[in-house]
């Protein structure tokens, strides 16, 4: 299969055989360093702590810097980039360096798509994976362009990327194929 990184349509005008966009959030970083700061220090009080005077309070201590730790650090690198992969099938959303939590969309099932112009963490609560009743889904890693999709069901799915244009522009192209294949049908 081809890879296009910007969508580009291929010599016959076709869309490209995969499409792949990418957002990243520097900001991130530094929260994820706050993270590995609370797990360090979790462990500095497990392994440099006199365990002899109070066992309760510092076992609480280190419990509590380790799961904060542990939250703020995985929490944060699942959040740090996403990539958007469009093929003839579909909608593909993968988070962070593991791809976790990934989000797969049928464009069987996508009605409409279109560009958002300035998506912020603020109309979504946060950045990371977001649902608001009145808005829908989101995968919020940054301010700025995004694609929204509409699904088949009324629910609505957006995702900050770069070049939302020629993601939208690749969905479409999908679309219209799709169309024309169960008009033929």
């Amino acid at each position: 299969m081809r890879h296009h990184d910007h969508g580009e349509p291929s010599a016959h005008g076709q869309p490209p055989a995969v499409w792949i966009g990418r957002a990243h959030n520097r900001v991130q970083w530094l929260l994820a360093v706050a993270g590995a700061a609370c797990l360090a220090l979790g462990v500095d009080l497990a392994v440099d702590s006199p365990w002899g005077s109070g066992i309760a309070p510092l076992l609480m201590a280190v419990i509590g810097c380790v799961a904060a730790g542990l939250l703020m650090l995985f929490g944060t690198l699942a959040f740090v980039h996403v990539a958007v992969r469009v093929d003839d099938e579909v909608l593909e959303i993968r988070c962070g360096h593991m791809g976790l939590p990934r989000r797969r969309i049928p464009l069987s099932d996508v009605v409409h798509a279109d560009v958002a112009r300035k998506v912020t963490p603020c109309q979504w609560g946060g950045w990371g994976y977001r649902w608001r009743p009145e808005k829908g889904t989101a995968v919020v890693v940054r301010r700025g362009e995004g694609v929204v999709v509409r699904l088949g069901d009324g629910r609505v799915f957006t995702v900050t990327v770069d070049d939302a244009e020629a993601a939208v522009r690749v969905i479409r192209d999908r679309l219209r194929l799709i169309a024309a294949r169960t008009s033929q049908i």
